[in-house]
């Protein structure tokens, strides 16, 4: 089988919830995400999606993953689409880095696979091990009040596991944090998420406060792996480290530095389900739980992650998200689409999703 054609199509996403606040002021109503729709010479197609969230957030943004892409796609002509080692060698030869942009190229290839032998990806991850799993979602930065009743609602909805956005005042945090322990309950956990967005010594004051808090996780206090690791030999508080680990080598030094207890796994970071995969299954033999997860993203995004979280041990699994719960369009029928806080991985061929390209409207490019 051959790669014969590669469309690039553009639409935008925007937050269900009005605005997503994190640190360092960075606000986001809507993200412009990135589909890819790889073809071949036996008429089987492959979807992917990519959507950075900002410019600020990573080494990453929406209209780089499409550049990106634009430089890639002649390299991929001709290549078998089921190969992914021969997909990632064409994408190495045409373009250093860039892995969000090769995620979306690597998760098309495998919706393409599975497709090409009739099994989801699931399977091709190496097998099912959970037919479902809970979910999270983030709350966004504001007033203590406002988190605690954003918290309230979404339990209503079924949901137990929130990621509470801070990386502000160290003290204003900790009430922040504080406010939504008060309204959790036995089953419910909280992860207490700076994004990087502290000064070592606002995250050392911070892990004092929250150290008493049961339940509570912390999360990438610091920009850099030495600044996290230094606040982590100074709290029991367990830890989950995100933006530094951009690697199998960082995800080890911060393993071996005593830095964390989980990774969160973003799909893109990783180049795609093949990166994630090896991530997964080496923190696996480190003993290291795993968030499944992406940057954003909508529906193609959503299906990924499920079948990342759907092949993933339920011991090792401390959260996923379903992206396309927090956004309002959908381009594939809202499709996985989860139920009362818990998320599955669909079972038909490759993602098991059907894209509507009528919402997608005219490729940005193809390359052929």
């Amino acid at each position: 089988m051959k790669i014969t054609q590669l469309d690039i199509y553009g639409y935008d996403l925007s937050y269900r919830y009005g605005n997503y606040v994190m640190s360092g002021n960075q606000v986001v109503s809507h993200l412009p995400s990135t589909v890819v729709r790889v073809m071949s010479d036996e008429g089987i197609e492959g979807w992917g999606e990519v959507c950075p969230l900002g410019p600020l957030y990573l080494a990453s943004h929406g209209l780089g993953a499409r550049a990106g892409l634009e430089q890639i796609g002649p390299a991929l002509i001709g290549v078998d689409p089921t190969n992914l080692a021969a997909v990632h060698r064409a994408m190495d030869g045409a373009l250093r880095g860039h892995d969000y942009a090769r995620s979306a190229v690597d998760v098309a290839c495998w919706d393409l696979f599975g497709k090409s032998c009739n099994t989801d990806v699931a399977t091709l991850l190496g097998g099912r091990l959970q037919e479902s799993f809970a979910l999270y979602k983030a709350v966004p930065l504001g007033e203590p009040e406002q988190m605690q009743e954003y918290v309230i609602a979404r339990r209503e909805e079924g949901i137990h596991r929130f990621q509470l956005k801070i990386g502000a005042d160290p003290y204003e945090d900790a009430k922040r944090v504080q406010y939504v322990a008060d309204v959790i309950q036995e089953n419910d956990f909280i992860v207490a998420d700076a994004n990087g967005g502290w000064r070592l010594q606002d995250a050392m004051i911070a892990a004092r406060l929250l150290e008493p808090l049961q339940r509570v996780f912390f999360e990438e206090p610091c920009r850099t792996l030495e600044e996290c690791l230094y606040v982590r030999q100074h709290t029991s508080l367990p830890m989950v480290l995100d933006e530094v680990i951009t690697d199998v080598n960082t995800m080890i030094r911060a393993f071996h530095g005593g830095g964390m207890e989980a990774v969160n796994l973003k799909i893109s970071k990783f180049a795609g389900l093949t990166g994630a995969k090896l991530v997964r299954d080496i923190a696996d033999k480190l003993g290291l739980r795993v968030t499944m997860e992406d940057t954003w993203g909508g529906d193609l995004v959503t299906a990924a992650v499920s079948h990342l979280a759907a092949s993933t041990k339920a011991d090792q699994t401390l959260t996923v998200s379903f992206m396309n719960d927090w956004t309002n369009e959908h381009i594939a029928s809202y499709q996985p689409r989860s139920e009362n806080g818990i998320g599955a991985a669909p079972r038909g061929p490759g993602l098991g999703v059907e894209v509507d390209i009528d919402r997608l409207g005219k490729p940005l490019l193809s390359i052929r």
